[in-house]
């Protein structure tokens, strides 16, 4: 997929004259510079965005045209802090403050891809973090709820999402751990950090036929992106890739399942 031109906004040439004519040609209009500023931001941001659908995303393996859609309109500098919008489209994650990051661009296009939307699931995330995740699901989906365990992500991320419109997204602080049972039942999980086994919360929760996409921790470190399906009543597990995600913290380092 080529990028596409961005068409650069800005003020044409305006010139503020007076009876006597006395006003100078390089007089500025109130908000002038910055609307300009703006303009030349938001195009170089959709640049930038267009760039990482082509080369992160279709020249890779996302090959889900609804997929690549939603993250070709999703503002992702809006997501991370005002001094690393600069990096917001580069192929790596960032932080966003609480030890906590925002995932590269290609890990949330593959864990949405295998998630096997149609568009009018009930999904729940598991880790709002900034809130980028939920934002492109609810670009594909009907509805999308996520829990954030850290209270001032989870304040921050809903404000934003609320702020910028995406208005079918329910964002609440607790424990993923245990889902989201009065929510539920769902049509698909993400969890966007690494658990050292299934939260049993989350397979329950899960209508049968549905997909959890969910970073796994083996006992040597080594986590892998996995997918689980729900076939008669039983997890079938398919191994994606090897990924790093930040552990999942709470109620699962009560529960020491093998």
């Amino acid at each position: 997929m080529k990028p596409r031109k961005a068409r650069l906004a800005g003020w044409g040439g305006v010139l503020l004259v007076s009876f006597l004519g006395l006003c100078p040609a390089a007089a500025e209009l109130p908000g002038e510079g910055s609307a300009l500023r703006n303009a030349d931001d938001e195009a170089l941001y959709l640049r930038l965005r267009e760039r990482m659908v082509s080369e992160q995303l279709a020249a890779r393996d996302i090959t889900d045209r609804r997929v690549l859609e939603a993250m070709g309109s999703i503002p992702r500098h809006l997501f991370v802090p005002p001094n690393l919008r600069g990096q917001s489209y580069e192929d790596y994650p960032l932080p966003i403050g609480n030890g906590q990051t925002i995932s590269q661009p290609y890990i949330v296009a593959l864990m949405t891809q295998w998630a096997s939307l149609k568009g009018v699931e009930r999904v729940l995330e598991v880790g709002t973090g900034s809130g980028y995740q939920a934002a492109v699901l609810s670009r594909l989906v009907d509805r999308v709820f996520s829990v954030e365990i850290d209270k001032d992500l989870s304040l921050q991320a809903s404000r934003r999402l609320k702020e910028l419109g995406f208005l079918n997204i329910e964002v609440k602080w607790g424990d993923g751990y245990q889902g989201w049972e009065e929510k539920g039942p769902f049509d698909a999980v993400l969890v966007t950090c690494a658990a050292r086994h299934l939260p049993p919360a989350l397979f329950r929760q899960l209508k049968e036929g549905g997909r959890i996409v969910i970073p796994l921790e083996k006992a040597n470190f080594i986590q892998t992106l996995t997918l689980i399906e729900k076939s008669g009543g039983k997890p079938r597990i398919k191994l994606i890739l090897e990924v790093r995600f930040v552990p999942m913290t709470g109620e699962i380092d009560k529960n020491k399942i093998s």
